[in-house]
């Protein structure tokens, strides 16, 4: 882009000469290319300072770049701090520098990675393909899903919150939590709701729901699927997930609930007024509209 172009190679006084600009260009491209970091000690005391104060990489960037607006020397990217952490060939910041990130990881986590060419979501419907009245919270029937972990490797809670009016329903899932047992699960606990209130249900990837055929051929409803690491697009039920940690305890044994606690738990929750619904509760909500279906 022509403005780009412009803020990167303008002059002090910024001013913008062809043949100046072009030289820079061609300097610029020149190999070895030496690490921005690494020429600028002091704009890494800078760096350091501010993420000893708990700063994030992205702040920092942004900080830099209003500063200095139309210069690109004196401002990085976040990117380029973060491989100044994590790169040894582009050091210059403090090595211990990476435990005040608030990950604290001394390496990059990878993301994605390999696709399974056996993935069973291949055939699944992706959250893309969602109709807009889920979106807008227009239509009742539409439910969100998750498991809510205790300890490592022990018992789990499925839970399924409804977009708009927040009911939640809580699945009990004593011995296992393969594809089969939450399908099941899922299966016993929904088919109880009247067909219009089962108008779609989303998801994570998680291997937990590679039975999501079985789910939508039992229950007449369609399954989306999350994007990869999106947690945020099932944001209802992630907001329910946090409510029900007063009672699943975050690292505690959800063995010692029964089928019959988990009802008086969720029947707790579905008590609650929410501001969003007007200060309802969900189950009045839900009965709200269960009374207002008009007679086939």
């Amino acid at each position: 882009m022509i403005s780009r172009e412009v803020a990167r190679n303008r002059g002090a006084d910024g001013s913008y000469w062809a043949p100046v600009a072009h030289r820079v260009a061609h300097e610029r491209r020149r190999r070895p290319k030496e690490f921005r970091l690494v020429a600028e000690p002091g704009l890494c005391r800078r760096i350091e300072a501010w993420m000893d104060d708990g700063w994030s990489p992205k702040l920092i960037a942004r900080v830099l770049r209003e500063e200095s607006p139309h210069m690109i020397m004196g401002r990085v990217s976040h990117e380029t701090i973060y491989q100044a952490l994590y790169v040894q060939t582009r050091g210059a910041l403090r090595k211990d520098l990476h435990q005040q990130l608030s990950t604290k990881r001394p390496r990059r986590k990878p993301h994605g990675g390999l696709k399974r060419a056996n993935s069973p979501y291949k055939e699944a419907f992706k959250i893309s393909q969602r109709p807009a009245e889920v979106a807008d919270r227009a239509v009742p029937g539409h439910w969100e899903g998750d498991l809510v972990m205790g300890t490592a490797g022990g018992v789990v809670v499925g839970t399924l919150v409804e977009r708009s009016t927040r009911f939640t329903i809580l699945l009990h899932l004593p011995e296992r939590h393969d594809a089969d047992s939450v399908a099941e699960a899922m299966i016993r606990e929904m088919s109880q709701l009247p067909e219009h209130l089962r108008l779609s249900l989303t998801w994570d990837r998680g291997t937990e729901l590679a039975r999501y055929e079985k789910v939508q051929l039992e229950l007449s409803m369609p399954v989306y699927f999350c994007d990869p690491h999106s947690p945020w697009q099932r944001g209802t039920n992630e907001n329910t997930n946090r409510l029900l940690r007063h009672w699943l305890t975050k690292g505690s044994d959800l063995s010692r609930f029964t089928a019959a606690d988990l009802r008086r738990v969720a029947a707790s929750l579905n008590a609650r007024p929410r501001p969003t619904l007007d200060m309802r509760t969900p189950a009045q909500a839900l009965d709200q509209l269960l009374a207002n279906r008009p007679a086939a």
